[in-house]
């Protein structure tokens, strides 16, 4: 199955982040994701994106790696539509209508070298994605928002892609 859409929300009710992924073949696996496993996701999301790009993998300076990925987030998001908004046509529900409360999660790379992440509950199956740059930043953006939104006191952060204070100036490094 290929991967259509992705939605996260914020539910006050639930006190959790409510992630709809559906697929081309009119699959939907709804996902309920704590404040925990949000917590525990959004490393290995940066990591992920992070070892994603050859660019960015090589460089040996730290500052360098963080500004490359601002780079290559802020490229992959031009590339996004965040202008559609989401089918909710009717779907499959391979996996049931009850969101799955995600306990334990995976990341690795396909053998094309593609991010993946599998994320599953306690004890039962879950879902595989395999992740595209413009994919995987999306991705993040979503997250970032519905975190936002949400009582969490949780900022998820990008490395490179925060907005800098304008009253002092940081350091520029030159390759």
């Amino acid at each position: 199955m290929q991967l259509n859409q992705l939605k996260v929300e914020y539910d006050p009710e639930q006190d959790r982040l409510l992630m709809l992924v559906a697929t081309s073949e009119g699959a939907e696996v709804r996902l309920w994701l704590t404040r925990r496993f949000v917590g525990l996701l959004w490393p290995l999301l940066v990591k992920l994106a992070e070892e994603a790009s050859p660019r960015i993998r090589t460089q040996a300076n730290p500052e360098a790696r963080k500004a490359l990925l601002g780079l290559e987030h802020e490229r992959a998001l031009a590339k996004a539509d965040f202008s559609r908004p989401y089918e909710k046509t009717q779907r499959s529900m391979p996996l049931g209508e009850a969101p799955l409360l995600l306990a334990r999660i995976q990341t690795g790379h396909d053998r094309t070298g593609q991010p993946v992440v599998a994320l599953h509950p306690s004890g039962d199956q879950g879902v595989t994605l395999t992740f595209d740059s413009v994919l995987l930043h999306s991705l993040c953006r979503l997250l970032q928002a519905a975190v936002r939104k949400s009582d969490w006191e949780m900022e998820l952060k990008l490395p490179g892609a925060e907005p800098r204070d304008s009253g002092e100036r940081q350091p520029r490094v030159l390759n």
